[in-house]
């Protein structure tokens, strides 16, 4: 026998009866993206590897264990995207976007990470992604968070969710706390994890984020950055918080949120639920206000988010808050003879012209009276229209109802638009 074949491990298939929330959560987002005054942009989903190697990092899980990368017929080195942010930029500056200019963008699609996989983290997932560039202020900050809460409540999981803030600072801050974090772990060498002692050197920020339980108690009593943020950050922290209490918006002040990417800085936020098992985090973000000039651009403040559709679809489904979206058809046209299945054809052709919002499911593959309106049935359609010979020579159709307890009709050809234009 020929050899079957399956999915990639952790690449998985989205199947017609998932497809209609995945419509629903992503026509939502955009809704709300656009109500905000942002504007989708289209990025390729492959980019030079040294594009991530300078933005995220070089010594984050990213770069180091997760990306596809290979090389292509030219000897170039190319990526498959592990992250969003990135490629926005990059095409912000090739197109001249950010020159003199705010801009408000999103975009969605997928991304692909080589991780374990398991629910909520695959190899191919997708993401919304939200950026705004050339606003330093922490008004921009704010209404990011208040957009992503308005998204929560839309989809109707807001009361399960909370949002954790932390503010890593500028550059210069980082390089102390970055000292101040090796001084500190290296009194517990011999308690770190194989990942921690990688990152003692290299990314001891990332030690704060560590999810071992049994390091839980060091990594408590480390240093804070917010003890030794400086000023300026502290003020535009302290600002954000503002503007979040005077919204009613409630959040907790998380210090050993730090993210995974290297080109972080100030504010950072995650919204994370307790309905996901280990996978909690379903968005996050914050500044990085010099990755636009560290990858060639002029110096451009810059702040978003990005967020998992799988973990967000996971969640509404598990709570069970998607609502019953009508996806089956609204007539199934059931022919019979040669000459019905020409006539249905063009019918069904007209009728869709005059009544776009009309859902017709005609009959295809021939087929008894008996069968067809068995796929009738099983179709949902509410109506059934019936066209054989006897109908064709009168310009009629019958009209079965599917859904009622009401007799069969018939009516002219003729007046079906009008018919169809009440009853739908």
């Amino acid at each position: 026998m020929p050899k079957t074949f399956q999915a990639i491990r952790g690449m998985n298939d989205i199947l017609p009866e998932e497809t209609p929330v995945w419509r629903y959560v992503e026509s939502t987002l955009a809704s709300i993206a656009a109500r905000y005054g942002y504007h989708e942009i289209r990025l390729p989903v492959v980019e030079h590897t040294e594009l991530f190697q300078r933005s995220v990092g070089e010594v984050t899980d990213i770069v180091e264990k997760e990306m596809y990368t290979f090389e292509d017929r030219s000897g170039d080195s190319l990526t498959l995207r592990p992250e969003g942010t990135a490629g926005c930029v990059r095409a912000g500056i090739e197109h001249g976007l950010f020159y003199n200019q705010q801009q408000k963008l999103w975009y969605s699609g997928p991304i692909f990470r080589h991780e374990r996989p398991q629910k909520g983290r695959y190899r191919q997932f997708h993401q919304l992604g939200v950026e705004v560039f050339g606003l330093s202020g922490p008004d921009i900050d704010a209404e990011m968070l208040l957009m992503s809460a308005r998204m929560w409540q839309e989809l109707g999981f807001g009361d399960y969710v909370k949002l954790q803030l932390n503010s890593l600072g500028t550059a210069e801050t980082r390089r102390k706390y970055h000292t101040m974090l090796v001084d500190y772990f290296s009194q517990f060498k011999s308690q770190l994890d194989e990942d921690s002692l990688r990152r003692l050197e290299t990314n001891p920020l990332r030690i704060l984020d560590s999810k071992n339980p049994e390091m839980r108690e060091i990594i408590e009593k480390a240093p804070k950055m917010l003890e030794v943020l400086d000023e300026e950050s502290k003020i535009h922290f302290d600002q954000v918080c503002k503007i979040l209490d005077e919204a009613g918006l409630a959040y907790e002040i998380n210090p050993c949120l730090v993210r995974g990417l290297d080109y972080y800085s100030r504010t950072v936020f995650e919204w994370v639920t307790d309905k996901l098992g280990a996978q909690g985090t379903i968005c996050a973000g914050g500044r990085y206000d010099a990755l636009v000039e560290q990858l060639g651009g002029q110096p451009t403040p810059a702040i978003g988010f990005a967020l998992g559709y799988e973990r967000l679809i996971s969640l509404i489904m598990d709570l069970h808050l998607f609502p019953q979206l009508d996806s089956d058809p609204h007539v199934y046209m059931i022919l019979a003879g040669e000459k019905a299945e020409q006539k249905g054809m063009l019918l069904a052709e007209q009728l869709r012209d005059e009544l776009p919002h009309l859902k017709i499911l005609l009959n295809c593959g021939g087929g008894s009276f008996k069968s067809q309106f068995k796929r009738a049935d099983k179709s949902g359609a509410q109506i059934a229209i019936i066209l054989g010979d006897e109908e064709l020579d009168k310009k009629t159709v019958g009209i079965k109802y599917l859904r009622e307890e009401k007799e069969q009709e018939t009516i002219a050809i003729k007046e079906l638009v009008e018919f169809f234009r009440v009853v739908f």
